[in-house]
């Protein structure tokens, strides 16, 4: 496969996921409905893009996912996805600590037609995970929350998975800023935190993805529980 090596820019990034989106994304009427709804009401525009919202869709649907653990829920977005993609009895349950994110995402859930497939816990993350049933183990976890409490979010999720589950860590590049040591926003060092942690962690396979795209510079940590 040839390599190139050249100077590129958001801009760049932006036309390539347009352009890619053209040919293999279909216009989904219900998901514009989701993002209109959802900034009229002013919430932050800072969603999964469509391509990343279809590749957790089929992503769960390729292993066959039945159910779904979401940490962070916004407006919805990414939850949307999760229920189109596990069966009819499956379930996603998001958990969300802004009430008016949750009551916008449950009017978008039933704009959407999946809410009889999401449960929406209100609260803190941490005490919603904490009393959860670990003998009823989710397929994939979806952690996109406030990045200085990831270490908590990753151990409840790991307790929460089965064997050869997956657990995906959003936003874990950040524009770079990760990786540049003088950089010490909360963002960042939640994640340093978190990979630190899973550098010695026995208990699971894992490796980071960076993306570019319209959004910028990110990526996720992609991570299988043994």
């Amino acid at each position: 496969m040839p390599f190139y090596k050249s100077t590129t820019t958001i801009e760049d990034w932006a036309r390539s996921e347009k352009f890619h989106d053209s040919f293999l994304l279909s216009k989904d009427y219900i998901l514009d409905a989701v993002a209109n709804h959802s900034a009229s009401l002013g919430l932050p525009d800072v969603a999964v893009s469509e391509s990343q919202g279809k590749f957790l869709n089929l992503l769960a649907r390729s292993i066959g996912a039945k159910r779904i653990l979401e940490i962070g829920t916004l407006a919805g977005f990414s939850a949307i996805q999760f229920a189109r993609a596990v069966p009819d009895d499956g379930n996603v349950t998001t958990l969300e600590l802004d009430p008016l994110h949750a009551k916008v995402a449950s009017e978008n859930f039933e704009r959407a037609g999946v809410a009889k497939k999401i449960t929406l816990l209100v609260g803190r993350a941490a005490d919603s995970l904490v009393a959860l049933d670990p003998e009823k183990l989710f397929d994939l976890v979806f952690i996109d929350a406030d990045k200085l409490s990831n270490v908590i979010y990753y151990t409840e999720a790991k307790r929460l998975l089965r064997s050869g589950g997956i657990i995906i860590v959003d936003n874990a590049v950040y524009d770079g800023k990760v990786a540049d040591l003088e950089f010490n926003d909360d963002w960042a060092l939640g994640v340093r935190e978190l990979l630190a942690v899973m550098k010695d962690d026995k208990e699971v396979e894992a490796v980071t993805i960076p993306t570019v795209g319209a959004r910028g510079f990110d990526g996720f940590i992609y991570a299988i529980r043994k």
